[in-house]
């Protein structure tokens, strides 16, 4: 791993601003005589992401956190207000937004079309958003498959013919095409084998240094937020309980669930 100077994010330069954000989920109803209930998934959800910053978002399954991240990318539906790169959701062209962020899922099998080869894959947000001419998009290709540790010969291979690890490079590509202000990653290594994980968390943090990247980091493991990010809120039930500096959150904990959360973490006795 290239050694680089340590970088600061930018505290008075934000790229993603929430402010009260709620978001309400209607359940269907069940039998004949059943009613429709309404259960708050989010419930006044106020961060802010600075520029250059690896902001980490933990908290159990079912908190909140993937709802988040899709109210953030304008896939559900939200009360509040969302400020990304300068622009609301609501008053900011789509496209304009879709370049300014843009989001690495869980499951890169699901989240990739099987049947495209990897080459048409990482060409296509710039297909869609009319950037560059042919030759100048295919040099794009080359240097992305070069930043996520892969090289020219990935182009022609169809995802079903890569490892885990390997897609999810190929998904952080797709991600990193339109130079995006930010990006979200989902839970980006829980469904990957440790080492592999391991791997595709020192390769966020590498272009983090290359490309001075702001990241929303999602995850239910303490220790890779740790790992990873500047900046830690814990959720639960869809709330932010507690907000702070890595070492602050990790160290010194002041929210019984993060203390929780800490003291389900594995320990190794030697």
């Amino acid at each position: 791993m290239p050694e680089f100077e340590e970088f600061k994010f930018n505290e008075n330069e934000s790229v993603l601003d929430i402010k009260n954000v709620y978001n309400t989920y209607t359940s269907s109803s069940f039998g004949v005589f059943g009613k429709k209930e309404n259960k708050d998934v989010l419930n006044n959800v106020s961060l802010t992401v600075h520029k250059g910053e690896i902001f980490g978002l933990v908290g159990e399954s079912g908190c909140g956190k993937t709802t988040l991240c899709r109210a953030i990318l304008g896939l559900v539906d939200y009360k509040g207000e969302m400020t990304i790169g300068g622009q609301t959701r609501k008053s900011g062209n789509r496209l304009t937004i879709a370049k300014n962020v843009q989001a690495v899922f869980q499951d890169p099998t699901g989240s990739l079309n099987p049947v495209k080869r990897v080459g048409w894959l990482l060409e296509e947000p710039l297909r869609i958003h009319k950037t560059g001419t042919p030759c100048e998009r295919a040099r794009r290709v080359d240097e992305v498959l070069e930043l996520i540790g892969l090289d020219s010969s990935y182009r022609p291979r169809k995802i079903s013919e890569l490892s885990g690890g390997q897609k999810q490079r190929v998904a952080i590509g797709v991600a990193l095409m339109l130079n995006p202000k930010l990006i979200i990653a989902d839970e980006a290594v829980s469904a990957l084998d440790v080492s592999v994980g391991a791997q595709i968390i020192n390769l966020l943090r590498d272009l983090h240094e290359r490309l001075k990247l702001s990241l929303l980091f999602i995850s239910h493991n303490l220790d890779v937020i740790y790992y990873l990010c500047d900046t830690i809120a814990v959720m639960k039930d869809g709330e932010i309980v507690e907000k702070g500096s890595a070492v602050e959150v990790y160290s010194a904990p002041k929210h019984n669930y993060t203390k929780q959360l800490l003291s389900a973490i594995p320990k190794i006795v030697m």
